[in-house]
This record gives structure tokens, sequence and C-alpha cells, in this order.
């Protein structure tokens, strides 16, 4: 299923123009925004003396002196951004904002209208510079991934091409943006240490081995990389139903009151998406003034959004409009329609609470819960998994104190000739439990030295339960450190289906060591 071909336009460092504006900076100081003492936007005056995102602010002033400083501010950024935002959809009407600084629309009715991709983005650059005053980049290419990177570019991609434009650029261009998944930027950084360095290098692996090696959100950054649809498959249209209305009495005239009503919105809408296990993309708001003025503007977001997500987008939408528009009355109606769902699956949340709000503090508070109950308990008390190296899934995952430094004692990225197949099971034993597993004459299956089966599986009896075998795969030979008499393993893996008398189906990861076979894992 290939993306639709999209319209981005572009506004380059954004949080820092909105910032000098606000300030009335003149443009030739150099100026960057921080967040937790980190840049995370600079000026081009400022990257010309060698600031650069990620450099802390002290690293930062000290390549720049002159460098003026202001803090992040997503409300600052989405209040002067709505006039952009308003000056794009003058000339391309039913824009979604992905986020301050960057929104996209169907680039059909655009190009159509103009003649062509050149034209259309030419004419947006020039309308949005005459009527907001600011300079912006138009980009366009199938789905939103691929026409954001032409955006920054400057680039029209024709449809179809997309494949090939995002093929040799480097692997990076994944890393996640403020609204997309934090465990983006740790798979970039797997991906480069395995030697996959470009997005066409990633996009050459079959998706089957991503999905068993990485999960499901390499597998949608996979198909980003390909340049195919990065939204789920299960995406819909919802009924009307699922829309969430409040009347604010008094109507609400100021960004405060404002957004305590949007947050207490935001969270109906949520409550009202999860008890149907949905999750919301796209997130349209609609405010209506006294006099009977309506206003509405469209939200996209990479990721299924969580409370905290839709509450933020409304409280910028709102101050947008208080602030920035010319309104005769105040809000006297506020309505969240969610333009597009998916399933709650795709949305996974915290385990503790603020986890999607502010995940620098939700990681603090967790971490200092932490350190409390090993206080109480003792270092060995909470454990941390840390991926390694090895053929069994026991040996793959290491568990390490937690604070303790996480390093794998073997390099996972190694071939590891003989590992088992994806996917892994679900359950896995720290210590094998013994298990029986016989022929149809009640007799042991035996495994040959040549790793084959002697006889048939015909039953399989585990933690007290008997279950008739379905279905089976291998066995598969472990022959490790032959060398070494004292620690050399010998034995045979078997993947096992097995059902009940009321036919409910369960596979079990089997070893066969000495004789004996035992359970490693369970696929439930």
């Amino acid at each position: 299923m290939t993306a639709v071909y999209t319209l981005a336009v572009w506004c380059p460092d954004w949080p820092v123009v909105a910032a000098a504006a606000e300030a009335a900076l003149p443009p030739h100081v150099p100026a960057a925004v921080v967040r937790a003492n980190e840049v995370v936007a600079c000026s081009a005056v400022a990257r010309a003396e060698g600031v650069r995102r990620g450099q802390r602010k002290r690293a930062a002033q000290g390549q720049c002196p002159d460098l003026v400083v202001f803090e992040h501010d997503d409300v600052r950024d989405a209040r002067l951004f709505e006039p952009v935002a308003a000056a794009v959809e003058e000339l391309a009407p039913g824009i979604e904002v992905v986020r301050p600084g960057l929104v996209t629309v169907a680039a059909q009715g655009p190009v159509g209208y103009y003649g062509s991709a050149e034209r259309a983005a030419e004419r947006l650059v020039d309308h949005v510079a005459g009527h907001a005053g600011v300079e912006v980049q138009v980009g366009l290419a199938d789905g939103l991934f691929a026409a954001t990177i032409a955006a920054h570019r400057g680039l029209v991609v024709p449809p179809g091409g997309t494949a090939d434009f995002l093929a040799p650029l480097d692997i990076r261009e994944l890393d996640p943006a403020a609204e997309q998944r934090a465990d983006r930027a740790e798979l970039v950084d797997l991906l480069r240490r395995l030697g996959l360095r470009t997005l066409g290098a990633f996009a050459a692996v079959p998706e089957r081995d991503v999905a068993g090696r990485f999960g499901r959100s390499a597998v949608l950054a996979h198909r980003l990389a390909a340049g195919v649809v990065e939204r789920p498959r299960v995406r819909r249209r919802p009924p009307a139903e699922l829309s969430v209305t409040q009347e604010l009495d008094p109507p609400v005239e100021r960004v405060d009151a404002a957004a305590f009503a949007a947050k207490a919105l935001a969270e109906r809408l949520h409550r009202v998406l999860a008890d149907r296990g949905l999750a919301c993309t796209r997130l349209g708001i609609q405010a209506v003034t006294e006099t009977g003025e309506r206003l509405r503007r469209v939200w996209r977001c990479a990721d299924p959004l969580t409370p905290q997500g839709i509450a933020d987008r409304v409280r910028w939408q709102l101050d947008g409009w208080l602030t920035r528009e010319r309104l005769t009355s105040g809000l006297h109606l506020l309505q969240l329609d969610p333009e597009e769902i998916v399933d709650a699956d795709a949305l996974q949340l915290g385990l503790w609470p603020g986890a999607g709000q502010d995940q620098g503090e939700a990681a603090e508070r967790a971490a200092r819960a932490m350190v409390h109950v090993q206080g109480l308990l003792g270092p060995e008390a909470v454990l941390t998994p840390v991926p390694q190296g090895g053929r069994g899934p026991v040996e793959r995952i290491r568990l390490v104190p937690w604070g303790d430094e996480r390093v794998p004692e073997t390099d996972p990225g190694r071939p590891w000739p003989g590992r088992l197949p994806a996917p892994a099971p679900a359950t896995v034993f720290a210590s094998p439990e013994p298990v029986t597993l016989v022929d149809e004459a009640g007799g042991d299956v035996v495994v040959t030295g040549y790793a084959e089966l002697v006889v048939r599986p015909h039953r399989i009896v585990h933690g007290g339960r008997a279950r008739a075998v379905v279905a089976w795969a291998g066995p598969w030979p472990v022959d490790e450190r032959w060398w070494d008499g004292e620690h050399a393993v010998r034995a045979a893996r078997l993947q096992v289906l097995g059902a009940g008398p009321d036919g409910e189906e369960l596979a079990f990861l089997l070893i066969r060591v000495g004789g004996k076979w035992a359970v490693e894992g369970v696929y439930d």
C-alpha cells in the first residue's frame, strides 16, 4: 500500500524563529532554544559560529559568547505558528498541523490548481512570506515522512519516486521528532552498529526478519525507510459519536481558562476511545464563539496520541486562537473530533504515571522509586534486562541491577550461527522446567546424534497438564564449546504446538540435554 502524495510546508528552526519574534531579536544576533540545558534548535547565524543541536548550553555559549538563549516553550511555538498555518490554508485548504513549524496537505489539490508541483511550491513560499513574514520550504513526496525530508531540502519528489529518493539518505533520518516514540533513537543507533547506515540498506532487509529481530516499532520504521504507508493498516474513519463537546459557561477569553477546559475534554476523548480499544492519530479541534464564529484546525501525529498529547495540542491551538485571532467574543463551545483512529495496541503507555507527558521528569521519578525499592529489598530486587548475543532465549538477555552499567557480556551484533529462529518465546524460564514428550505408545521421544527425531511426538505433559501434539518444528542441534570439555554443551531444541482437551493451543520451546526434555520458553 503506497502512501498518499503529500505536500509539506516547513519553517526551518521554528522554535528559534518564534522565540526571536516574541523577543523582537534582530536577525543578525545568534540565538538558540534549549530544553533541559541542551540545544534543541539554533539559528543559521549561531550554526555559523559552531553551535549545533544536542550541545550542552554551556558548550554552545563557549563556542559563541554572543549567543542569546531562550527556554523551550511549546505554547509559544504553537501560538506564533497559527498565522503561518492560516496563510498556508488560504492557498491549500484542508491542512494538517503536524507540529508547530510543519504543516501538510494532500498534494492533489494544490498541484492540480496551480498546474504543477513546482508552481504550487513557489506560490506557497511567496504567499506565506508576504502574509506571515516567515520564510518556509516546501517539499512533495509520497507520505508524511518522505514529504517532510523533501521539505528540509526544498525538493519535489515525483509520485512513485520516493523509495529511490530515500534509499541513499542516512539512517539518522529516522531519529524521532518531539512527538515520536523515544525508542526510535535506540533503533537507529543499533542499526548503525549492525552496518545498516542508509535508509535503503534498512529497507532491503525483509520485513519479516525486521519483525522477528526488532519488533513492531521497528516494522513501522522499516516501512518509512521503504517509502510505503507509515500508518497501521487498521486505520479507519471514526463514527460521529466518538466526538466530545463541551459548552463553556461563562465563555472563555483567557488562555489559562481555555487550557483548563482543554485538559478535561482531552481526558474525556481519550476515555471514550480507550473504552472501545482505539487511539487517535489525527485530531480535529473546533471552537465556536458566542457570536457564532467557527474556528477549526486539524493536528496530525506520527504516533497515536496520549491523553497529554491530546491536551497539549488543544491547549496550543486555543492559545493561538485567543491571542492571535481577532475574535469578536469569547469561546462558547469546544469540540474534539478524532479524524483518524487506530487500534489502541499501537499506543504503548508508560509503566508509571507521567509517561507520555514530560519523559525526563517521569523517568526521574521512576528512577527514585527504583532506588527506594533497592534500599528496602537489596540491589538485586530491581533488575534491568540488557539484550546481548547468544543462541538460546535465556542467553540473549542479561539482567543487571538497576543503576549498574547496562553492558552486554556478548556482542548482539555478531551473526550467532545456529541462533533460535524468530519469533522468540514470550515467556522464558531462567532455569528450564522439566517436561515429558512421548510418542503414541507412551515412549520417550529421542533425538539422534544427527539431530533427527526417532519417532513422531504425540503428547506433551507440562505443569501436570497433558496436551496433544498437533505440530512441531526442528529439532535444531546445539553444539557449543566442543573444544572445552568442562563447558561444552551438546543439545537439541524443538518447537512443539500442543492442544488441550478444550482445544486451547499453546506452543513450547523445548531443549533436550543429557537425555531429558525441558521447557525453555512458552509462546503465549
